[in-house]
C-alpha cells in the first residue's frame, strides 16, 4: 500500500478502520481533532481490547495554529500500598507481569480524556456532548465487532500466562472457545460502562460512583489499588521536549515516557550527513543512534520527581555532538543493553481549522494485568511491572510514583509551515519506527504513506516479543542486510510485513489546507478523510 489518502475537510488515521471512522463522524458534524480524537480513542478500546483499554494511560500532544504546542500527561500512579515490601512480603522477587498484582497503578486514560476535552472547550470552542462522542464505543460494544486476526493471534498465545488473571477467561471466552477471526465480540459490560460515563461524566471514573465500584473490584481481584489512590489522580498539562532536526521542530513528551529517547536518536542521526534512504549508511546510522539514545534513557529516565537531572540538558549541541561522533561508521557497538517490552496503540486526528493531535494509549503488555473488573468490565494494565524491587535502581518502586511508559506520541513542525502528527505502538520500537518515518518522508522526500509502508527493523524488544537483537524485515536489499552483518550487527530476518514492528500512522497538513494521511498495511487500520 504506497497511496497515500488526501483530503481538505479534516482526517483521523488508526490501527483500526472502525475507530478511524469514529473520529471521521465526529469531524463530519463539525467536531474538532479532540473531539474526533476521543471519540476514536473510546472506540478502539472496544475493537482493538488486547492493545487498550479503559485501564490504560494515554499521552497527547496538540498543535493549535499560532500557538505552542500542549502536552497532556494521563499516566496513573502507583498504589499507596504498592510498595518493595508489599511484594517482598509476599513472597515476589519481581513484581508480578499478569493478575491482579501486576494491576498496580492507577488508569489515566479517562483522565485524560477529560483534560484534553477541557482544553477543546475553553482554547477551541469545542460544543461535542460526551454521549456522542461515546456513541461509537458503545455501539461497538453493545452491537459486537468483528474479531481481528491479531486479537485471535494474541489471545491463542498468550492464553497459557493469563487464563488464570482474574476475570480473563470469562471476558475474552465466545461460545465456549477462544475467539476467532471474523467472530462477533460483544461486551455489554463494557457498553453499559460506556454510558455511565455518559451520563455522569468522566470524572465519576475516579471520584464518583463507578469509581467506587471499580475500587471494590480491584480489591476483590487482589490488587493493591484502592479507591484513595483513584481520587489522588488528575491528568497534568505539560511542557512538550522539542529539538530541531535538520531545520524542522520536532516535539515528544517529557518523562516518564521515553520522548527524550525519540529526539536524542533523531538529533544524533542528524549529524551523521546521511544523504540518502535505505543504504547501509542509513539503517546503521539510525541503530546506532538508537544505542546511544537508549543508553540515556535506561539510565535517567523515570518519574520526573525522582529525577535530579532535567531532561533538556541532553538535548543540547555539545552532547549530541559527542553522541555522534562516538558512532563507528561501519562497526556496530554491541548489544543488548537492558531493554523493556509494550503494548500501545497510536492515532492522530486534524481538523479542517489545521488543528492537530497526536496520541497515545496503552495498557503495556498485550491485554495488560489480564485482569478484568467483575461489575464493569474494565481490563486493567500492568504498567506497574516497569518498576524494580531493587531499592537502589533509578525506577524503584515507591507508592505514588508514576513508572516509565515507553509510549510516547510525536509531532513535528517542518520548516515550510506543514505540521506531522506521527507515532506506532511497539515497546522499544516507538522511537526507531518515529524515526524511519519522519527521517524517509521530511529528510529524504518519500511519500507519506510509502513512508510507513517501507520495510523497517527493530533493534530491542517490542510487544509480544522477547528477543533482543536486530530484526530487519525481509524486503531490504540482501546486500545492504549483509552488509549490516559484516558491520556486527546481530541480524534476524523476519516477515515482509510483520506484525512485531507494530502498527505505525502518520497525518501531515500543508498550509493550504490539505491533509495527507497514512495507515500501517500490518495492522487493521485506515486513515479517514472528510
Amino acid at each position: 500500500m504506497l497511496h497515500t489518502p488526501r483530503s481538505y475537510g479534516g482526517m483521523v488515521t488508526a490501527p483500526h478502520h472502525l475507530a478511524a471512522r469514529a473520529g471521521l463522524r465526529v469531524l463530519e458534524e463539525g467536531g474538532n481533532a479532540i473531539e474526533a480524537m476521543v471519540a476514536a480513542a473510546a472506540a478502539i478500546t472496544v475493537v482493538y481490547p488486547h492493545m487498550n483499554a479503559l485501564g490504560g494511560d494515554n499521552f497527547w500532544l496538540i498543535h493549535t495554529p499560532g500557538s505552542e504546542v500542549t502536552g497532556i500527561d494521563a499516566c496513573g500512579a502507583a498504589a499507596a500500598l504498592a510498595d518493595i515490601d508489599y511484594y517482598r512480603g509476599q513472597g515476589h522477587k519481581g513484581i508480578p507481569s499478569r493478575g491482579a498484582k501486576a494491576a498496580l497503578t492507577v488508569a489515566g486514560a479517562v483522565s485524560g480524556w477529560e483534560e484534553a476535552l477541557r482544553f477543546s472547550k475553553e482554547t477551541w470552542g469545542g460544543t461535542m456532548s460526551l454521549s456522542r462522542l461515546l456513541e461509537d464505543a458503545v455501539h461497538y460494544a453493545e452491537d459486537g465487532a468483528a474479531v481481528t486476526r491479531t486479537l485471535a493471534f494474541n489471545a491463542l498465545i498468550k492464553h497459557d500466562e493469563l487464563k488464570d488473571a482474574p476475570g480473563f477467561i470469562d471476558n475474552f471466552i465466545i461460545d465456549g472457545a477462544l475467539p476467532i477471526e471474523g467472530q462477533r465480540f460483544r461486551q455489554p459490560r463494557i457498553a453499559a460502562t460506556f454510558r455511565r460515563l455518559a451520563e455522569h461524566g468522566l470524572d465519576d471514573f475516579y471520584r464518583g460512583e463507578l469509581a467506587r465500584e471499580i475500587a471494590a473490584d480491584l480489591e476483590r481481584a487482589g490488587s493493591p489499588l484502592r479507591l484513595e489512590d483513584l481520587e489522588r489522580h488528575k491528568a497534568l498539562q505539560v511542557k512538550p521536549l522539542s529539538l530541531r532536526v535538520a531545520g524542522h521542530d520536532v516535539f515528544n513528551m517529557p518523562p516518564p515516557t521515553q520522548g527524550l529517547a525519540s529526539l536524542l536518536l533523531l538529533g544524533v542521526y542528524d549529524r551523521l550527513g546521511v544523504c540518502v534512504a535505505e543504504d547501509f549508511d542509513f539503517i546503521h546510522g539510525l541503530v546506532e543512534a538508537t544505542k546511544r539514545a537508549f543508553r540515556i534513557r535506561d539510565r535517567y529516565v523515570t518519574d520526573p520527581a525522582y529525577m535530579d537531572i532535567d531532561p533538556v540538558n541532553f538535548l543540547n549541541g555539545t552532547r549530541l555532538d559527542a553522541m555522534a561522533a562516538d558512532i563507528h561508521a561501519e562497526q556496530a557497538l554491541p548489544w543488548p543493553d537492558p531493554v523493556q517490552k509494550g503494548d500501545t496503540v497510536w492515532l492522530g486526528a486534524v481538523d479542517k481549522e489545521g488543528r492537530a493531535v497526536s496520541f497515545i494509549q496503552s495498557i503495556y503488555w498485550e491485554f495488560g494485568s489480564g485482569t478484568v473488573l467483575e461489575n464493569s468490565g474494565i481490563m486493567w494494565q500492568n504498567r506497574g511491572t516497569s518498576f524494580s524491587l531493587d531499592p537502589v535502581h533509578h525506577n524503584c518502586l515507591k507508592p505514588h510514583r508514576r513508572p516509565f511508559h515507553t509510549i510516547q506520541p510525536a509531532m513535528a513542525r517542518l520548516a515550510d509551515g506543514r505540521v506531522m502528527s506521527y507515532g506506532t505502538m511497539g515497546g522499544e520500537g516507538q522511537p526507531q519506527t518515529q524515526a524511519m518515518v519522519f527521517t524517509r518522508h521530511v529528510m529524504y522526500g518519500q511519500g507519506l504513506q510509502e513512508a510507513v509502508t517501507a520495510p523497517r527493523w527493530l533493534l530491542g524488544r517490542t510487544w509480544g516479543a522477547a528477543t533482543t537483537n536486530l530484526r530487519v524485515e525481509n524486503r531490504f536489499d540482501p546486500a545492504v542486510i549483509q552488509d549490516l552483518r559484516n558491520a556486527g550487527h546481530d541480524i534476524e530476518e523476519i516477515g515482509d510485513f510483520d506484525e512485531v514492528m507494530g502498527h505505525a500512522g502518520a497525518l501531515v497538513r500543508h498550509p493550504n489546507g490539505l491533509i495527507e494521511g497514512a495507515a500501517d498495511p500490518r495492522g487493521d487500520g485506515a486513515a479517514a478523510g472528510a
